[in-house]
């Protein structure tokens, strides 16, 4: 969490700045900023309670403009996820009300908690794409009572991102067709990512809940659905898969 911090935020949007603008100057896009701390098992309860310290001093202070949503992977990755609506945003320290309040040196100490923890910690830029989502019942990226989620990570090389881009349109074509139940948010990569790829995030309120979604989907596609992920496995360099919860303890909201 220390990347929270002025400086980083302010060197972040001067390179953002042809990633960012372009995702902001469209409605069809939303950007976030995620940052990911990947926590050593053995120090789970200590970070998680940093964690909450800082929700918690956030929530009695009425901290405003730092609101953020918490996933944690079962694989011991904590990512904070934060909306950005423009540039000014990352050029302030949303947590200099705190350091009015409490003192620098107080706050000073509870960032610093969390770098015991960890031995790296990074940030980079996802960018919803609207269009390219299914999510018939509106857009809403915490689905209430949905707190599982499987995100999965479609790798492809830049050669092959409009084709990319094709065969999602296609997916959400015939997701639509079939009135499938299984909705999904489609995030393409951004700033601070090592190579192209789509994150396909489905919620559900279980794994188990999940798994039911996703045979009854794959019944619902039928024949055109096996064709179309023949196409989709055709251009893909890698696969790769997160799981987890989203964590409302871990998380901050300023509404």
């Amino acid at each position: 969490m220390g990347t929270l911090k002025k400086t980083i935020l302010i060197a972040l949007a001067l390179m953002l700045m042809p990633h960012l603008g372009t995702a902001q100057d469209d409605d069809s896009y939303q950007a976030f900023w995620i940052h990911q701390d990947p926590v050593r098992p053995s120090q789970i309860a200590e970070y998680e309670a940093a964690a909450k310290k800082l929700s918690a001093v956030c929530k009695k202070y009425n901290l405003q403009g730092a609101d953020w949503n918490t996933l944690a992977s079962t694989d011991f990755n904590y990512y904070y996820i934060s909306p950005i609506a423009n540039f000014a945003e990352l050029d302030k320290n949303a947590f200099a009300p705190l350091v009015d309040q409490m003192g620098k040196e107080a706050v000073g100490q509870m960032f610093g908690e969390f770098d015991k923890y960890y031995d790296s910690h990074r940030s980079y830029i996802l960018n919803l794409d609207k269009k390219l989502s299914y999510m018939p019942d509106g857009m809403t990226t915490t689905p209430e009572g949905k707190p599982y989620r499987h995100n999965t990570l479609y790798h492809f090389v830049p050669a092959n991102r409009e084709k990319a881009v094709e065969i999602a349109q296609k997916f959400k074509e015939l997701y639509t067709k079939k009135g499938v139940k299984l909705h999904y948010r489609v995030y393409r990569n951004g700033f601070g990512t090592t190579d192209d790829y789509f994150l396909v995030a489905v919620a559900a309120e279980s794994p188990e809940a999940y798994e039911k979604l996703r045979a009854e989907t794959n019944a619902l596609l039928g024949v055109e659905g096996v064709q179309l992920f023949g196409q989709l496995r055709d251009i893909l360099s890698g696969i790769e898969t997160i799981e987890g919860y989203m964590r409302p303890d871990l998380s901050y909201s300023s509404n």
